[in-house]
């Protein structure tokens, strides 16, 4: 598969298995320092908010954003102003979970976990393993304690003391399966997205999880569960579904696209918007059945999606960029 023309050229994909690729790390191909080995510090870059971000945590008005060279970025006026915190590692960073607003997680390449405990300004690296050449793509804990990150050949690393220690696990039944996304919804029930069109439930808070009927068989890169019950699946050449039996049954939501959508989050009011390759956004109408496509003219790739008033903060390919909501 080639994502050439989902992504700026500059930009080559990186395949981990002749299957499928993790559209999250071919984001990086020449954004990545190669000159550098990962356990250096990452360097303070005064252009770190415009460079490729891939992941973003927020806890009121507090966002958290991560991405290529080991930078972590932290908001605390809602996106206005960004400072750039001190980190251990310059291995790309994929996925961050914030518990609070002083206690999170970041997870990336070479397998590396850090934690903060002073909402951004530092961290530590609490697990590092570049000979297993499984990167992590994200981050989830259910408590301040009991934590799951996922990654690249169906890693599912467990914590149950903060990140201090971390053990690997068959996500289900040794499956190998890239594990994409990882989220829960209200009730605590967690949901990863995978490649091969593999979507898992877990119904005791990631102890253990069941396979999904599944809508399609290309790659999944996200679920959003929403505030009504119902839920979306979103992955490559622009499918997205919907499910509002937790997953057991889906149907096609019409998305105009065959950009890989990459990224989704809840407006309120039923709404969503999904973003994607080549600067595409689909916003959804109350129902949830429905979208409508935008392209933003930089067509920049977005990886993650956040919302502050009236604004759609958009990070990726393009650091953070803002679109303003239809009303």
């Amino acid at each position: 598969m080639r994502f050439g023309s989902l992504v700026s050229s500059r930009f080559a994909p990186r395949v981990f298995c002749g299957l499928t690729v993790v559209v999250l790390a071919s984001l990086v191909g020449a954004g990545q320092d190669r000159s550098a080995p990962p356990e250096q510090p990452a360097e303070k870059a005064p252009l770190a908010s415009q460079s490729l971000l891939l992941d973003v945590s927020v806890t009121g008005g507090q966002m958290v954003a991560v991405g290529e060279r080991g930078h972590i970025l932290v908001s605390r006026d809602s996106g206005a102003t960004w400072t750039q915190g001190d980190v251990p590692t310059r291995a790309l960073l994929t996925g961050v979970y914030m518990h609070d607003a002083q206690l999170g997680w970041a997870v990336g390449h070479d397998e590396v976990v850090l934690r903060t405990r002073d909402g951004g300004r530092t961290w530590q690296q609490v697990n590092y393993a570049p000979e297993n050449e499984r990167p992590l793509l994200d981050v989830w804990f259910a408590d301040a304690q009991r934590g799951l990150a996922v990654g690249a050949y169906g890693q599912l690393l467990v914590t149950t003391d903060g990140g201090d220690s971390w053990a690997a696990k068959p996500a289900n039944g040794g499956d190998d399966f890239h594990l994409n996304a990882i989220v829960a919804d209200g009730n605590g029930t967690v949901y990863l997205a995978a490649e091969s069109g593999r979507l898992y439930r877990s119904d005791d808070g990631g102890s253990t999880f069941t396979v999904l009927p599944s809508p399609y068989q290309g790659s999944f890169f996200g679920v959003l569960p929403l505030s009504d019950g119902s839920m979306i699946a979103y992955g490559l050449r622009g499918h997205l579904f919907r499910s509002s039996d937790r997953g057991a049954t889906w149907e096609r939501v019409q998305a105009d696209t065959e950009e890989t959508l990459t990224c989704a989050v809840e407006l309120g009011g039923g709404r969503f918007v999904v973003g994607g390759m080549a600067g595409t956004l689909l916003w959804s109408d109350a129902s949830g059945r429905t979208v409508r496509k935008q392209e933003l003219p930089n067509r920049k790739a977005i990886a993650a999606l956040a919302v502050t008033g009236q604004e759609l903060l958009l990070f990726g390919e393009g650091g953070v960029q803002r679109a303003n909501i239809p009303r």
